[in-house]
């Protein structure tokens, strides 16, 4: 009997779980090691954040649906892996041994990184986690009372810029709704280098659709952007050139701040060598297996991904759903082949899909592979979206608690962009710094 343990209970463990389920026979062991008890639907925390959601509506108490597909979970988090030992110790003094280990834990929000950012003990709120999210609808709340400035965006080193777009354009249909826009200037700040880059170096006309909705809802931007500290209603931001040189300082005062802070690997895997780059994410070859630990394998935002092209300021590639579930597919054949004794075989489709919500509208974009040239590179937008990520979030959810692995963005999600089924693999590459 083979053991095969996961770390994450996100959006990428628990399909991890389930297709390594299914790809198992029943002789074979499979856990769960969450960091808590409860499934969160984090695309939907930006809705939580201004009320549209409750913390209820996108959380998922999942034990229950994991025993019924035989999968055992510990709902305890993870303190620190040992691969050379085959071993993980937990948070509470249990050692769980595996045989095999998919780490797909999601990423460590490094507030700490810049003074006074994040919700606890700083400033600026987070939709990263649904409690920040449901946090910050508590402060929504109160500013919607008494308005002023708002600043939103990403901070450098950050390596997922859609739910900063998400936020700026939801608190502006919020904000019309209550009739209060006008009271509200806004400002958008972000490392990226120009609006709509993404960590993607822009996909299709992402630039122009992206400036042109931020002009027409009155939202001015600060691209090439680090913050340098973030105090009690005020913002301190160095704006760089090309070069990475100071070009200007803006102090920017606010009311009500999102930012999203820059990613790293969770604590249990940081600074192991041969796992790990430098920033604690999980190295990987075209199959998701770690190239000095060969029963480890890496799905989702833990995993090693370059930059997509060089940038004044770190921004990072992000990780969308679909490159993820494509992940947790090749995974799940590759740990199947190993117990079988074979070796691994399938290779992820790193492409990026991505459906943006704007309140009352959306953007959606296309990225076939996700570093260019690309085949496919397309970048739309209209009400259709905002319907289309509503759909999204039922059937997500719907399928954690069903606890099926059919692969949701190349069935739905690709048919209803109008792209037919993808027949090239992109392969990924080996990162090792």
């Amino acid at each position: 009997m083979a053991h095969v343990v996961i770390i994450g209970a996100g959006l990428g463990g628990m399909p991890m779980a389930y297709e390594m389920r299914d790809e198992l026979g029943k002789q074979h062991k499979v856990t769960v090691i969450g960091n808590g008890p409860e499934f969160q639907f984090t695309p939907s925390n930006p809705w939580v954040l201004v009320g549209w959601r409750k913390r209820k509506d996108v959380v998922i108490p999942v034990e229950k649906y994991l025993k019924k597909k035989g999968i055992d979970f510990i709902p305890v988090p993870a303190k620190k892996v040992r691969p050379a030992d085959n071993q993980v110790d937990l948070a509470d003094g249990q050692v769980v041994d595996y045989d095999y280990l998919v780490v797909a834990s999601g990423p460590h929000l490094a507030f700490e990184e810049v003074e006074g950012l994040g919700p606890n003990g700083g400033f600026t709120q987070s939709v990263c986690h649904v409690d920040h999210a449901a946090k910050a609808y508590e402060k929504w709340e109160e500013f919607c009372k008494n308005p002023g400035p708002i600043v939103v965006g990403a901070v450098q080193g950050a390596s997922c810029y859609g739910p900063a777009y998400e936020m700026a354009m939801i608190m502006d249909t919020d904000l019309r709704r209550r009739k209060i826009r006008d009271k509200v200037p806004m400002t958008f700040v972000t490392a990226e280098p120009y609006v709509g880059h993404l960590g993607l170096g822009g996909v299709g006309d992402s630039k122009g659709i992206l400036e042109s909705e931020f002009r027409s809802v009155h939202v001015k931007w600060i691209c090439n952007a680090k913050v340098e500290k973030v105090e009690d209603g005020m913002m301190h931001v160095s704006e760089v050139g090309d070069d990475g040189k100071e070009v200007k300082k803006h102090q920017l005062p606010f009311k009500f701040s999102m930012m999203l802070p820059a990613f790293k690997g969770i604590e249990a895997v940081q600074g192991i060598e041969g796992l790990v780059n430098p920033r604690g994410f999980v190295t990987v070859n075209k199959f998701q297996q770690n190239a000095t630990f060969k029963n480890v394998y890496s799905v989702g935002v833990v995993v090693a991904i370059p930059p997509v092209e060089a940038c004044p300021l770190p921004v990072g590639a992000p990780k969308t759903g679909y490159m993820i579930e494509s992940m947790v597919t090749a995974t799940a054949h590759n740990i199947s082949n190993m117990i079988d004794g074979k070796e691994p075989e399938t290779e992820a489709t790193w492409n990026a899909i991505c459906l943006a919500d704007f309140g009352d509208r959306g953007a959606a974009f296309v990225a076939l592979p996700q570093i260019p040239p690309r085949n496919v590179n397309w970048f739309s937008g209209g009400k259709w979206v905002h319907l289309a990520k509503i759909a999204f979030e039922k059937y997500f959810i719907r399928k954690i608690k069903k606890g099926t692995s059919e692969p949701i963005y190349e069935k739905y999600t690709l048919k209803a962009l109008g792209v037919t089924k993808l027949k090239d693999k992109y392969t990924a590459p080996t990162i090792h710094d």
